[in-house]
């Protein structure tokens, strides 16, 4: 509970698919993989990382997450920092599970100031090489695509942006990655990522909706991999660690985007290591 009614900063998404005991992790390398030496601001990739960022700027964060337990230990070390946060419940796929988990978090937290969409799928990675052409693709795995990147976001806004507007200020961060630049093909061991193009259109309408009434919206490309327990063990980032992203950093430039003044705002961030090349 939000006794002492901190602003409100709500991450969809908190924990990581490349965590310890993450889907993504144990695809690739068949097994949990041992974080103990991993610092704890990588341990949850992005989400974990601006949870923690905004906890210790003195916010309360709401970490959401499909099952409660993949947040535990994000919370506890949001706890041992001084931070205070709770855990919700959403599944992205269910619009009744958005609206529940959005009534609790009005209800134990208050409205949201900050609501950071950071939802991811790997949805097509063990498809094998055979299956690279759109005619292979289940249908099953292009629906859970365009839950997490569109229709998601779709109701997720719905459910904090009036009171945004209604107050006149907040600020709605997407985070997104190079494939929302335009369409690819989908090479083998690659999510089905083109409806991600649709998520960047999406923060391109609410910034020309509700720009006007103080809510800052920005589209934010990571444009590479991000450190984290699974990703840090793939022989690519071992053979070339300086490609590997460092979420801590990369949470600094999205609290910079929440408190950057409204006659400057950025609607579109792209972030890219500096010795790879930016994708466009």
């Amino acid at each position: 509970m939000n006794s002492t009614r901190k602003p409100v900063a709500v991450v969809i998404g908190a924990t990581s698919k490349w965590q310890s005991d993450g889907r993504n992790t144990k695809l690739a390398h068949g097994k949990v993989i041992d974080d103990s030496d991993i610092p704890v601001g990588a341990r949850w990739g992005i989400g974990g990382a601006v949870a923690q960022k905004f906890a210790k700027e003195g916010f309360f964060v709401v970490l959401t997450t499909r099952n409660a337990t993949n947040a535990a230990g994000l919370e506890q070390a949001i706890q041992e920092q001084g931070g205070e946060g709770m855990i919700v419940e959403l599944d992205l796929v269910s619009h009744d599970s958005i609206s529940q988990a959005f009534a609790q978090v009005r209800e134990q937290a208050g409205d949201p100031n900050v609501l950071i969409f950071n939802a991811g799928y790997l949805e097509g990675r063990d498809l094998p090489p055979e299956k690279e052409l759109l005619e292979h693709i289940p249908v099953e795995l292009f629906d859970t695509a365009q839950h997490i990147s569109s229709r998601g976001p779709f109701l997720v806004a719905k459910e904090v942006l009036p009171a945004m507007r209604e107050r006149g200020t907040g600020s709605f961060f997407i985070s997104n990655n190079a494939a929302s630049l335009r369409g690819r093909k989908r090479l083998t061991g690659q999510s089905l990522y083109y409806p991600r193009v649709m998520m960047r259109t999406l923060a391109q309408v609410l910034t020309e909706e509700y720009s006007e009434h103080g809510v800052h919206v920005a589209n934010i490309i990571i444009d590479g991999l991000i450190d984290s327990p699974g990703t840090r063990a793939l022989p690519m980032a071992q053979r070339r660690p300086e490609v590997v992203m460092d979420p801590v950093q990369i949470a600094e430039a999205y609290y910079y985007l929440h408190t950057q003044d409204k006659s400057c705002w950025t609607h579109e961030l792209q972030l890219t290591p500096f010795s790879t090349k930016p994708s466009f």
